[in-house]
């Protein structure tokens, strides 16, 4: 039986002695599972797009084959069936879209994560901002679906009345009872991304 999704992909993205340290993240090797899971692609257009070194992501590929969720052939790297199941449980749990700016965030770039079901996790919000700042973001406000009502814990009661242009924008990613959702904004879109990656990522099981 495979090992929860997040200690799964920590383990594999973690630092293996004598190696050299490592020039990315667990966060890089989520972003190119998704790259992987849209189309095949080659080893070049994967380093565009996670902004890291051509020495980088060949290591994160060939983490990946080893763990046996992808295959690299001439027309790029794809999903093994293992890796798609993988994918579909971390997409079934989260989603993530790119968003413009709203009371909430005057940032250049925004996404909102949403994260189903684990509004039971969330406290005030601060370990999740955090999270996203570490990553390279510079603003998060987290918000969870609470007895039908969008809440930002400490600020608001209702997001529909208080901030409805943020309110609005979340509709398409359709939250439900108890699903969190962070918007994270930065000066770059790859900045802001990683920050909502790495929120959403303090969500999800270790065990």
């Amino acid at each position: 039986m495979r090992r929860p999704l997040r200690q799964f992909l920590e383990e594999i993205a973690g630092e293996k002695a004598p190696s050299p340290p490592l020039k990315f993240s667990v966060l890089h090797m989520l972003l190119a599972l998704e790259l992987i899971a849209e189309e095949p692609i080659g080893r070049s257009r994967l380093a565009q797009k996670l902004s890291v070194g051509e020495g980088a992501v060949r290591t994160i590929l060939r983490r990946l084959e080893d763990s046996g969720l992808i295959v690299i052939s001439k027309a790029g790297c794809s999903l093994t069936g293992e890796g798609l199941s993988l994918w579909k449980e971390y997409s079934s749990i989260v989603k993530k879209v790119e968003i413009g700016k709203s009371e909430l965030s005057s940032a250049e770039h925004n996404f909102a994560v949403l994260v189903r079901n684990q509004g039971y996790k969330l406290k005030s919000g601060m370990d999740q901002r955090d999270a996203a700042v570490m990553a390279g973001a510079k603003n998060a406000t987290t918000i969870v679906l609470k007895d039908g009502k969008l809440v930002i814990p400490s600020v608001t009661n209702d997001l529909v009345k208080d901030f409805p242009r943020a309110a609005n924008q979340l509709k398409i990613l359709k939250p439900g009872e108890m699903d969190v959702i962070m918007i994270v904004g930065s000066d770059s879109s790859e900045k802001s991304e990683y920050g909502a990656l790495a929120a959403a990522w303090t969500l999800l099981d270790k065990h």
